[in-house]
């Protein structure tokens, strides 16, 4: 406890009831989070000065640290604000390359790790469409399932899309943008998963809304794909592919692009240099993930020949996404835990206030790269995408 007592405090107020009942206060100078937590295993003290983000979270799981006032958001954004960021420096923890190793076979492990848990789970929190990544918020008061619509219709507009082309989504989740873009577009879709899970579901969907005979949707490896395509669009699949992987994805790209072909990758991010992810994101979350940054990807952009032709940056979508899901799960907690326990409960617990945290605090965001194979493939303004909204 004397070495925490050292380290220092810049805002908000964090009371600890050590394994001895002892109590101790960290307080800032400034207003910030107020929480009390009860340690009950010794060696957290610790460990909570290397690495905190990882242990924080197992003893949150394990039930070796509780929380005894305020919330749970309340203790992590007390530990980003003072503690946290020297998780996120690359000279505080060096993880093996292994941890990001997403070559073909070992990526469908990493993916089957999370996304193959059960889709009831994902019911219980996400929209009716079930899109598992960053939502649209024009305005903080619409709901969950206006802003994934806005996201779906933003990126249809920078796709750009005609009828009767032909269009890629790699990472294709639960299958909504695809059928969507299927729907509202008359395009043709092939939706690239390595989800069996998400597999499933997506056909299953298909095949209900009479569309299985436009949209395809593949158990496969974005590598292993060798159609070309007028379009490539991939949304919350970049941060899986793995830093020594960027230049293989964006040349892949380049190669399933017809020659006036356009592509829009939506991904996790960070508005900093290239760095580490969450140890503990990577050890109970997402094996393999990655979050870049936008001079590693612009390098591996330009290393492909292919021309950015725009960027949009999503600095609090997230954060409002995850907000949404988080008090879905909440309210949802009693059959997550019926499916799973208590333990996967916390950690999902853990993982949904972690990441909001990450976008209010730290230095996560999202990004949207639309890039073509020719300088002429997209209009020379933006006037195209003031209309999105509007669109079907």
């Amino acid at each position: 406890m004397e070495d925490l007592k050292r380290m220092p405090i810049k805002v908000g107020q964090l009371t600890v009831r050590d394994p001895d009942g002892l109590t101790h206060v960290f307080k800032g100078d400034d207003a910030g989070p107020v929480a009390a937590i009860g340690i009950h295993d010794r060696r957290l003290l610790r460990r909570m000065l290397v690495v905190p983000d990882l242990y924080l979270g197992e003893a949150y799981m394990d039930g070796t640290l509780t929380v005894e006032d305020g919330t749970l958001y309340d203790v992590l954004d007390f530990f980003a604000a003072n503690l946290m960021p020297r998780v996120h420096d690359s000279k505080a923890v060096v993880l093996p390359a292994s941890f990001h190793n997403n070559v073909v076979g070992k990526a469908q492990s990493n993916v089957a790790f999370h996304y193959d848990l059960d889709r009831k789970l994902f019911a219980l929190f996400l929209d009716k469409d079930l899109q598992y990544s960053c939502a649209y918020f024009t305005d903080p008061g619409i709901s969950l399932e206006q802003a994934q619509l806005n996201k779906q219709k933003r990126l249809g507009a920078k796709l750009l899309l005609k009828p009767g082309m032909r269009v890629l989504d790699i990472g294709s989740g639960f299958g909504g943008l695809a059928l969507r873009l299927a729907q509202a577009h008359d395009v043709e879709v092939v939706g690239l998963t390595l989800s069996e899970e998400q597999l499933g579901v997506s056909r299953q969907r298909a095949k209900d809304l009479g569309l299985d005979k436009r949209v395809t949707f593949k158990l496969l490896d974005y590598r292993e794909e060798a159609s070309r395509f007028d379009r490539i669009v991939s949304v919350g699949m970049f941060e899986h592919v793995g830093q020594s992987h960027f230049d293989e994805f964006f040349q892949k790209i380049s190669s399933l692009l017809t020659a006036d072909g356009v592509s829009v990758v939506h991904t996790i991010g960070r508005m900093a240099p290239p760095g580490l992810t969450s140890p503990w994101l990577i050890k109970y979350i997402f094996p393999g993930g990655y979050a870049p940054s936008i001079s590693e990807t612009v390098a591996a952009v330009e290393r492909a020949g292919l021309w950015i032709t725009d960027i949009e940056i999503l600095r609090l979508h997230y954060a409002e996404t995850l907000k949404h899901w988080h008090e879905r799960f909440q309210a949802n907690r009693a059959e997550a835990a019926a499916m799973y326990d208590e333990r996967f409960c916390r950690m999902w617990e853990y993982y949904l206030v972690l990441c909001e945290i990450g976008y209010r605090r730290l230095n996560w965001m999202n990004f949207q790269t639309q890039m073509a194979k020719s300088v002429d493939a997209v209009p020379k303004t933006r006037d195209y995408l003031h209309t999105w909204n509007t669109a079907k």
